[in-house]
C-alpha cells in the first residue's frame, strides 16, 4: 500500500476543496481569472503574460485559485470570476445547470495527464477488472468522464462499479489509506500519487479516450469585453508556443508557482501538449458526445447543445 505520509506530503502543496481565497466581486477594469495548480494559466501567471497583453486595453488582472473545475465554473456562473480553464466535463454540467458560460478556446487532446491509478498490491489488471470495485473521482470533473469512458471501453456500465465521488484532496487521502480500489485523477495530483510506493497506472487518457481542455468565459465578458477576451486568449497562445519549446523552464515555473514538487511537475509537463486554438467542429462534436453520454446516464438533468455556448471572437476584437 502507498505510504500515506508520502502521498499526503506531496499533496500538501495543493489547497483542499474549493477556493484558495474568496472570489472578488466584479471591479471595473479588472479581468478575473480562475486557475488550477497546473497548466498554461499558471505559466502565464508567473510570466505576467496576460497582464502585459491587457494593459494597453486599460485592464488589470486578478487571479483566483481553485482545486478543480466544478467550483471554478460555479464561480464563473455566480460572477465570481470572468475566465478560467477546465477539463471536458465541468462545462457540460454547468451548461446543463443553465450557466451562461461560453467556450472561448480549446486545448485539444492535451496529453496523457489523466489516468486511473491503483494502490500497491491491487489485483486489478485490466479495465474489465473494475467491475464491482470502488472507483473514486471528482463528480462533474474530467475524471468523471474518463471513468465512464473507461467502463464503456471495457464493455461495462456505470452500474458495474461503486462510484465514490470525492474532491481530489479527499480522494488522495482515501487512496493512501486503501479505502478505494482505484482513483481516476489528473495532474498534478496524478503525477504526485503516481510516484508512490507500488502505485500502478491501470490506463491513462490516451489509452481510454482523448481529453480536451477548454478556456471558458462568462457570457457577459464575451459580449461586453470581446477585445479583452480575445487579447487574453492570444497571450495564452503565445505562452503555449513558448511552453512547447522550453519544457524544463515550464516545470520550474510551475513548481515555483504551485509548490508542487519539481519531479512530479516535470512528469506532468512531459506528458502535456501545449496547444491552444479556437473552438472547431471536431472539439464541439467531442463535447457533444460527452454531453449525450451524461444525459443518457441521467447524470445531467436535461440534454444540452454544446454549439449554443461556443463563442467566436468578432473580427475587430480578434485583430487587436
Amino acid at each position: 500500500m502507498l505510504h500515506r505520509r508520502t502521498l499526503l506530503a506531496g499533496l500538501a502543496a495543493i489547497p483542499a476543496l474549493h477556493l484558495a481565497r474568496p472570489a472578488r466581486a466584479a471591479e471595473p477594469g479588472v479581468f478575473r481569472i480562475g486557475y488550477q495548480k497546473n497548466g498554461i494559466l499558471v505559466v502565464a501567471k508567473q510570466q505576467r503574460a496576460i497582464e502585459a497583453a491587457l494593459e494597453p486595453l486599460g485592464q488589470k488582472v486578478s487571479w483566483v485559485e481553485f482545486s478543480f473545475g466544478p467550483p471554478l465554473l460555479e464561480a464563473l456562473s455566480l460572477d465570481g470570476i470572468d475566465f478560467g480553464q477546465t477539463g471536458d466535463a465541468p462545462p457540460i454540467f454547468a451548461q446543463a445547470a443553465k450557466s451562461t458560460l461560453v467556450y472561448a478556446a480549446a486545448q485539444e487532446a492535451g496529453g496523457s495527464g489523466s489516468g486511473i491509478l491503483l494502490p500497491k498490491g491491487s489485483s486489478i489488471a485490466t479495465l474489465a477488472d473494475l467491475k464491482g470495485k470502488r472507483v473514486a473521482f471528482a463528480k462533474a470533473s474530467s475524471a468523471h468522464n474518463l471513468t465512464v469512458a473507461a467502463l464503456e471501453k471495457a464493455g461495462l456500465t456505470y452500474a458495474d462499479i461503486e462510484p465514490v465521488t470525492l474532491a481530489p484532496a479527499d480522494a488522495a487521502a482515501a487512496f493512501a489509506r486503501g479505502s478505494i480500489d482505484a482513483w481516476t485523477i489528473w495532474d498534478p495530483y496524478y503525477a504526485i500519487a503516481q510516484a508512490g510506493d507500488g502505485v500502478r497506472v491501470l490506463a491513462d487518457a490516451t489509452q481510454i479516450a482523448p481529453q480536451n481542455n477548454f478556456f471558458l468565459a462568462s457570457q457577459a465578458v464575451a459580449e461586453q469585453r470581446p477585445a479583452v477576451l480575445s487579447a487574453a486568449i492570444g497571450a495564452l497562445g503565445r505562452v503555449a508556443q513558448w511552453c512547447t519549446q522550453n519544457r524544463g523552464e515550464v516545470a520550474a515555473l510551475l513548481s515555483q508557482g504551485t509548490g508542487v514538487p519539481l519531479p512530479a511537475t516535470r512528469r506532468a509537463v512531459d506528458r502535456t501538449d501545449f496547444v491552444i486554438g479556437p473552438m472547431n467542429p471536431r472539439a464541439v462534436a467531442a463535447q457533444q458526445a460527452i454531453a449525450d453520454r451524461f444525459y443518457g446516464l441521467k447524470l445531467i438533468p436535461r440534454p444540452i447543445h454544446v454549439a449554443d455556448a461556443v463563442w467566436t471572437a468578432p473580427t475587430e476584437a480578434a485583430s487587436r
